[in-house]
């Protein structure tokens, strides 16, 4: 039975499970599925360390506990099992007491893989539960039971399944008495899978095993071939060699331990400090996911090396002299770090690779791959030892060339905490063992130059369009902080949001919301109100201006959105399932501890008793009011972001919401409403901005916009004279109501400029009350910023009239 990847997986538990398996070929895949796709290859136990030390194999490591999720690889992996399910099968999602619904998002998944990986998918911690049910369905299983001949072929360019996977399963074989034969060549999932070379391994394999003929024009005596490569020179000169040892090492008590050579480092700097900064952005880039032979080739020019580069201040380097002659690495490089963290319980987090780097500088990281470290949580900032496995590789450094390590804090292809952190890293000695097995050169295959110029072409549009897509991304996710801005929570700047046909949706708005404000955001029906919404919380990106919270530009999955709670345009909420569970699920998703919700207080907003735990499908609109606004203030945000939240509510659960809001924003936070209930917002709200037809026409405080201008009622003992008063003082329009009542538009006077005047004349003043309402202070801007009206000179919106 011969496969590749899943394939390979399953020729390998055939072969341990069922007798009739009388050969075994596989290729490109795993030992352990949950210590490939949540590698830790640092330990810090005295037992695993001793384990390691007695691992003799050339790629062998040891596993240091439960690591990182390789995100990128998970998604492609995952991603490939997860289409529809046949019509009839639990994948429609109609299986009965199935009220989750997962089972359509679940694909040919088996129901428990995909429940245990979601959960770990969004924390990027795998459970132990996760770990044992990946552990019992991997090769690892049933290794020892494989009493068939077997070939494994591993790539050197595989950053999902490197040859850490091949050489622990070797290991479990051999130990238990098996034949087992190992082969690295120049592949991989990074580089296109299998490839001519190792089919023809494979048949050769067959023929000796299963017919015991060999073809001898291709059939190797030897059982341990492997491809090396080495970094590309000026003269282009061949940069890929297949080599032939006697045996695999460290297979067997009889097998010769593999050979190791000492390199020794030294840091870069004295300063072993560096830091992973707040949501691990921007991120350090080794590999881009089934393409990672492209992007370490693009690693050796000018503008790959700016890309890939270790980011300043998030990696400790260290250095060795040139080698004085060329030097070929066969296997995993270990190295002994000493680490002190300051993290949070579960983020101590590093990565670890190896570089060659030329006399002209050019840094070559060979495989594309890292090792990623998952250190204990001690409770202590005191440094630990840790032992760390490098990257299985298959490598030559020339002469004249260094190597180089790089302990780095973040990967964009691995799931790294959010949190900032703060390492101290530097080398428990100076030394680096580096793996060999002694060999000698077999034959090269010969490649066609018309296809390989062919091939060439491919690879650099591919390339091309990877490395603009990266800088996209990473322009996209590096934040921009205005340090002025740090503790304002919105600073909106002429913000402008055009659409493809033409029409100018949003136009120059501007408006600043402070701490502990409550803003109201008005507008008629299209005035832009909700076109803003969506580009604060980066839904839609805008054509001009910017937008920043707490200093922090806005763009799409920008890290400091995590401090806005929103609900705009619909909550989503998923009608199978019940209002605990849609609050849940959403938290979940976010990837924060669930302590961090602060579930009880949301579900105390929320109201709804013995329903919460009802399906959301049976809800009213108003229930589904009350649970959107709940799921808002999950985390309590310091910015919440409401359109329309009362929008079906009763009067009662109005003044409920009015009062949560008022007494939200006197802890500090702040709240940006938008509504047409005039009305509430008068009452809710300290601040109101107005648009109309994309832009803003009035701003200010509520007192300030219903006190410029309106009718103020005035109670006197003689209403005849306070008229008389009032229009020779120039306050035109005074109106007698009734013997002790006028009424009159101030407009812009101080209220306490007028009482003085009558009280100078004689009148007595009983009573002085506004009656101007916000609503029509709305109407008459509006009214005002209408096309041909006539406009108040000082309406910003004249130009536009």
């Amino acid at each position: 039975m011969a496969g590749g990847s899943y394939g390979g997986a399953l020729a390998l538990s055939a072969g341990g499970t069922d007798p009739r398996v009388d050969s075994v070929a596989a290729a490109i895949t795993w030992n352990d599925l949950g210590q490939a796709l949540f590698p830790n290859f640092g330990v810090t136990s005295s037992a695993g360390r001793e384990a390691l030390g007695n691992i003799d194999s050339p790629a062998g490591a040891e596993y240091g506990g439960p690591g990182v999720l390789k995100r990128g690889w998970a998604g492609v992996f995952f991603g490939a099992g997860a289409s529809s399910a046949a019509p009839g099968s639990s994948g429609d999602g109609n299986s009965g007491g199935n009220d989750g619904g997962g089972a359509s998002a679940c694909g040919r998944f088996a129901q428990e893989f995909c429940d245990a990986y979601a959960q770990s998918a969004v924390t990027g911690i795998p459970s132990q539960p996760l770990l044992d049910l990946l552990t019992a369905h991997s090769p690892v299983a049933v290794a020892s039971n494989i009493t068939a001949p077997t070939l494994l072929l591993q790539g050197t360019q595989d950053t999902l399944f490197g040859l850490d996977q091949a050489d622990a399963t070797a290991r479990q074989i051999a130990a238990a008495g098996g034949d087992v034969t190992v082969r690295w060549f120049d592949g991989g999932h990074d580089a296109g899978g299998t490839n001519g070379a190792s089919d023809r391994a494979v048949a050769d394999f067959f023929d000796r095993t299963l017919r015991g003929t060999p073809d001898p024009a291709t059939s190797e005596s030897a059982p341990f071939v492997y491809s090396t490569q080495r970094a590309a020179d000026e003269r282009g000169g061949e940069r890929n060699r297949r080599m032939t040892a006697p045996d695999y090492p460290g297979l067997t008590p009889n097998s010769e331990p593999t050979q190791t050579n000492t390199v020794t480092f030294t840091p870069a700097s004295d300063d072993g400090t560096i830091i992973r900064p707040p949501g691990a952005s921007p991120s350090a880039i080794s590999t881009v996911p089934g393409l990672g032979s492209v992007l370490s080739t693009l690693g050796s020019t000018g503008a790959g090396a700016a890309l890939t580069a270790d980011l300043p201040g998030q990696s400790a380097i260290f250095t060795s002299e040139p080698v004085d002659s060329s030097l070929t690495i066969t296997g995993a490089p270990r190295v002994d770090l000493r680490v002190a963290s300051l993290a949070g319980p579960g983020q101590a987090v590093l990565f670890a690779k190896l570089y060659d780097v030329a006399p002209n500088g050019t840094r070559t990281l060979p495989g594309g791959a890292v090792s990623a470290i998952r250190l204990p949580d001690t409770g202590s900032i005191d440094p630990v030892d840790v032992t760390v496995a490098l990257p299985g590789i298959s490598y030559t450094v020339q002469q004249g060339h260094r190597l180089e390590l790089s302990v780095s804090t973040t990967d964009q292809a691995y799931a790294v905490p959010l949190e900032p952190a703060q390492f101290s890293v530097n080398m428990a000695n100076t030394s680096v063992a580096l793996p060999t097995v002694p060999a000698v050169a077999s034959a090269n295959s010969t490649v066609p130059v018309a296809p390989l110029i062919g091939i060439g072409v491919v690879v650099l549009v591919v390339g091309c369009i990877v490395v603009a897509t990266i800088v996209r991304t990473r322009r996209r996710t590096v934040a921009e902080v205005d340090e002025a801005l740090v503790d304002t929570p919105l600073v909106i700047t002429d913000l402008a949001k055009t659409y493809s046909n033409g029409f100018r949706a949003v136009d120059g708005v501007s408006f600043e919301v402070k701490q502990g404000q409550v803003l109201g955001l008005l507008g008629p029906n299209g005035a832009g109100k909700t076109t803003t919404l969506r580009m604060l919380m980066g839904l839609i990106t805008p054509t001009g201006g910017d937008i920043r919270v707490f200093g922090h530009k806005v763009t799409p999955g920008a890290p400091v959105l995590s401090r806005l709670g929103s609900f705009v345009e619909g909550s989503g909420f998923l009608p199978h399932l019940t209002g605990t569970q849609n609050l849940r699920l959403y938290w979940e998703a976010t990837g924060r501890p669930i302590e961090d919700a602060h579930l009880d207080e949301a579900l105390e907003i929320a109201d709804l008793g013995a329903a919460i735990e009802r399906k959301v499908k049976s809800y009213s609109q108003g229930m589904r009011q009350r649970l959107a606004i709940a799921q808002a203030m999950l985390g309590l945000p310091d910015l919440m972001v409401l359109d329309e939240p009362t929008n079906g509510l009763d009067p009662p659960q109005i003044r409920t919401m009015r009062d949560v809001l008022i007494n939200y924003a006197k802890t500090g936070r702040t709240v940006l409403v938008s509504s047409h209930l005039l009305a509430e917002v008068e009452q809710t709200c300290t601040h109101v901005v107005v648009m109309n037809r994309g832009s803003v026409i009035s701003s200010g405080t509520v007192r300030e916009l219903t006190a410029a201008g309106g009718q103020t009622e005035i109670r006197v003992d003689d209403a005849g004279r306070a008229q008389s008063v009032l229009d020779a003082a120039g306050h035109d329009g005074a109106v007698i109501v009734d013997d002790g009542t006028v009424t009159v538009d101030l407009t812009d006077a101080d209220s306490a400029v007028v009482i003085r005047e009558l009280v100078t004349a004689g009148v007595s003043v009983r009573g002085f009350s506004q009656s101007t309402r916000l609503e029509d202070v709305f109407l008459d801007l509006v009214h005002r910023d209408t096309p041909g009206t006539v406009v108040h000179e000082t309406d910003s919106s004249e130009d536009r009239s």
